[in-house]
């Protein structure tokens, strides 16, 4: 289905870049095919070993693709907004302003595509990198004096795959390694790709290290990918899966309580759905809960139940500055960073990693967070 829209957005660029340019009839073919291949780019995935969910291709294939079928994308960005800025000089020319008829002119299609194709390089070098720190204090009223201070370094959507291998994962557990922090909490979409074909990439998590240990769930990917088979070898590799379940961490005789629960991809797998009554279940309801939900769009009626803090991944920041809006839109509001909700602290994080199906990055950086829970009162 995708690829149908990708389709039409083809459709769009062959119209407004194509044809108005000067170029004789077999170069307008080339770049209309050329272009057309672009759009296809999930057709191509969906066709691969893996499916569009893990696609099986070389990292430096991977990098092409994903550089080509970005610089598509925002090349299609910037022609309508080109064509809505010209919708609106021409109206101010009907109202008797003489003013952007520069651009009718075709040459400013060169501008656009060759601004495409950097700003497509410059977000493929982003969605690779290894992340830098990004520090936050949540600040909770409830939190007991004992955990004032408390260390907590979250990863998620690392997505490890042909694209982000070992060597990358390797130095980002060596990056959260260097934070000395007191847990590790891991939200969901570690890996892309069934365990055959991911457990070396995902082998450096057994390298984790955390006073009070590391404590994951799972996301949609790895519904995608038999979460079942992921959930023995996450535990082999030392994590704690929180599947609708919840551990308890004490500390001079007061209680802190980690939970978490399932995606709601689940359905599709006939697994256990997202449960925070069961992940609960044993508590002490009267304890300060941390959560972790994959998704943010369930905070609301996390926050309802009594949650103190919650900490979600998935939206990826939106990837990209302006679609980060309707990413937010997708996901009751939230995208990136801290929300306060009802008496609850939601934490969105950007992502550690992102899918390589998609591998562009700009504005919105992929992230590693040191959060320091405080005792006091949210200002």
């Amino acid at each position: 289905m995708v690829h149908l829209l990708t389709g039409l957005v083809f459709a769009y660029v062959a119209w407004r870049f194509i044809v108005p340019m000067p170029w004789g009839g077999t170069g307008k073919w080339l770049v209309a095919a050329l272009l057309f291949l672009i759009s296809q780019h999930y057709l191509f995935l969906r066709l691969r070993p893996g499916g569009l969910a893990s696609p099986e291709l070389p990292f430096g294939v991977h990098l092409l693709l994903g550089w080509l079928f970005g610089a598509f994308l925002l090349l299609a960005a910037f022609l309508l907004l080109k064509d809505v800025v010209a919708l609106v000089f021409a109206l101010l020319r009907y109202a008797g302003l003489d003013i952007g008829r520069s651009l009718m002119c075709p040459c400013w299609n060169y501008s656009l595509a060759a601004l495409a194709v950097i700003l497509s390089a410059l977000g493929v070098t982003q969605a690779i990198r290894i992340p830098d720190v990004k520090t936050v204090e949540i600040v909770a009223p409830r939190l007991p004096a004992a955990f004032d201070g408390l260390r907590i370094v979250q990863i998620s959507d690392l997505h490890a795959s042909r694209l982000l291998t070992a060597s990358w994962v390797e130095a980002v557990v060596t990056q959260v390694n260097a934070l000395n922090p007191d847990l590790i909490l891991i939200t969901g979409d570690l890996v892309d790709g069934r365990v055959d074909k991911r457990a070396a990439d995902v082998a450096p998590l057994a390298k984790l290290r955390a006073r009070n240990g590391v404590y994951a769930i799972l996301g949609n990917h790895e519904y995608y990918s038999n979460a079942g088979e992921w959930a023995r070898a996450f535990g082999d590799l030392g994590l704690h899966l929180l599947i609708n379940q919840h551990a308890v961490i004490s500390r001079d005789g007061a209680q802190l309580v980690i939970a978490g629960v399932s995606d709601p991809a689940a359905a599709r797998f006939d697994a256990a759905m997202p449960n925070l009554t069961a992940a609960l279940s044993g508590a002490d309801r009267k304890a300060f809960t941390v959560l972790m939900a994959h998704r943010p769009g369930d905070a609301a009626a996390h926050a309802a139940a009594g949650v103190d803090v919650q900490l979600s991944g998935h939206t990826h920041g939106g990837q990209i500055a302006g679609i980060h809006l309707l990413t937010r839109l997708a996901n009751e509001g939230f995208v990136s960073g801290l929300y306060t909700v009802g008496s609850m602290q939601l934490y969105v994080s950007n992502g550690t990693g992102l899918w390589a199906g998609f591998p562009l990055r700009l504005g919105r950086p992929s992230e590693i967070t040191e959060m320091t829970l405080r005792r006091g009162i949210q200002k």
